[in-house]
């Protein structure tokens, strides 16, 4: 999978935002506080504002802050509001593409791919990712010597 800049970016905003329990958050301060482009973050706002993910306020007190509790937003409904569905085949979903010979079988790899992916995703809050208490079979996926090694 690869994890496009504007993934990353939503996906940390997001996170500045459940860290942020106040009032308002002002684009600024997020791009600022996640070194995140102001103009590409407004477009990522206006994605996660659509998605229900984020609410705005114009004005001197306006600014953005989460729609939801942050225990009730995945970093897989964060990824959707900006990407679209996780693990699309050539843009289209893996259960609608068919294979012939020797290639048949990979329809069910892309799916199983899709799977390995929601199970992460899907399952960690943006208040975990927050305060660190990531689920235990993340953090056993991350502590895994092999996963810390690129290839």
């Amino acid at each position: 999978m690869r994890v496009t800049a504007k993934t990353d970016y939503a996906v940390r905003a997001a996170a500045e935002l459940a860290a942020s329990p106040g009032g308002p958050i002002k684009g600024e301060h997020l791009a600022d506080s996640q070194d995140i482009p102001l103009q590409f973050l407004e477009h990522i706002l206006l994605d996660l504002k659509h998605a229900g993910i984020v609410r705005a306020r114009r004005g001197a007190k306006g600014g953005y802050w989460l729609a939801k509790p942050a225990e009730d937003v995945s970093i897989a409904e964060v990824i959707r509001a900006v990407e679209g569905p996780i693990a699309h085949v050539q843009s289209a979903p893996p259960e609608s593409i068919t294979y012939k010979g020797s290639a048949e079988q990979l329809q069910t790899v892309w799916i199983a791919v899709r799977a390995s992916l929601r199970s992460v995703l899907e399952n960690i809050s943006l208040a975990e990712l927050v305060s660190g208490s990531l689920p235990t079979e993340v953090q056993e996926l991350a502590d895994s010597k092999d996963a810390w090694e690129a290839r």
